[in-house]
């Protein structure tokens, strides 16, 4: 193979997270060869398998040491920053990964000449209540005041094997007979199942769409969060009573449950805040075409892919027949 036949690396920051997992395997499909960049490598060498021997490769770098960041992105064509978190724990907080980290990406990419595609979240915005949000908003903000050309994927709730959302809900429903419904479960969803989301990075490297903009990404299903509640139950055949819970109530729980060390809380507070709004893609990006179907990707429904990992929820495995 020629130096000119070698195929272009791409340095993907939080590969072995939920989302970033799933990018990694899109891009190894597509013959790139990759760089995951994590905090902990020794903790990833499940990805290796993903790609073809020595096409995946693992560093050290966190988002908080601008040397590590540098170091990760040499000799990059592309660059992917998935790196988020749901809630803050110790020094990994809102600002220092998803504002802070978000910077210091984007002028490790712009220092090589490296594209960036950035994943940030619907909802993001600088003048949010909520800090996640916030964060979310000002990294953006960072992204293109540092690289203008950067693409910026926006998605709704993300599900897939690993998701955070329909995996708590099925794990609480295994002990407990009453689910929450913060707000009264009417805050709308538009879930996107992590495999389209994937696809949709890699099509921005493969130069799919135009910099410069954010796409917003869902799927093709409008969800309340009581019908996304009352669809995994149906999946995983438990019958639990849904408890409609008031925003005071529910952020009071959340703040009394974040106040629990070494734990992952439940919900916080600044999640009730989330939830006080809809999660959707907007009108403006549907109207100008910066969705999935920019990328042309099909979005997959909830319920076609639902059933092929929360059957471990129901009572006796796939093997459960009828409701408990």
């Amino acid at each position: 193979m020629t130096l000119s036949n070698i195929p272009p690396l791409v340095t993907v920051f939080g590969g072995s997270g939920f989302v970033g997992r799933h990018v990694v395997r899109a891009l190894a499909r597509r013959g790139y060869r990759i760089r995951v960049a994590v905090r902990r490598p020794d903790l990833a060498g499940f990805l290796l398998p993903l790609g073809n021997v020595g096409q995946i490769s693992l560093v050290q770098a966190n988002l908080r040491y601008r040397a590590s960041v540098d170091a990760a992105v040499q000799g990059a064509s592309h660059v992917v920053n998935c790196v988020g978190v749901l809630f803050e724990a110790g020094r990994n907080t809102f600002d220092a990964t998803q504002d802070f980290g978000a910077r210091a990406v984007a002028e490790a990419a712009r220092a090589v000449g490296a594209k960036l595609v950035h994943i940030s979240a619907i909802g993001a915005d600088v003048k949010s209540e909520s800090l996640y949000a916030r964060s979310k908003g000002r990294g953006e903000k960072a992204v293109f005041d540092t690289l203008p050309d950067a693409i910026v994927l926006r998605p709704s709730v993300v599900f897939g094997p690993e998701d955070q959302f329909f995996n708590k809900f099925a794990e609480m429903a295994r002990f407990s007979p009453v689910l929450p419904l913060v707000g009264g479960g009417e805050t709308v969803f538009q879930p996107v199942y992590v495999t389209d989301l994937a696809e949709a990075v890699a099509g921005a490297i493969d130069g799919k769409v135009e910099g410069g903009k954010v796409y917003e990404i869902g799927g093709p299903d409008v969800l309340t969060f009581r019908a996304c509640l009352e669809i995994m139950l149906k999946q995983i055949n438990r019958k639990r009573t849904l408890l409609p819970l008031p925003f005071g109530v529910a952020s009071l729980i959340g703040s009394v449950a974040s106040l629990v060390p070494f734990i992952q809380p439940p919900l916080t507070a600044d999640q009730v805040i989330l939830l006080k709004s809809d999660n959707v893609v907007s009108d403006a990006a549907g109207n100008e075409g910066r969705t999935l179907q920019a990328f042309g990707i099909e979005p997959t429904s909830v319920e076609a892919i639902l059933p092929s990992y929360i059957v471990r929820y129901r009572p006796q495995g796939q093997f459960s027949r009828g409701l408990a």
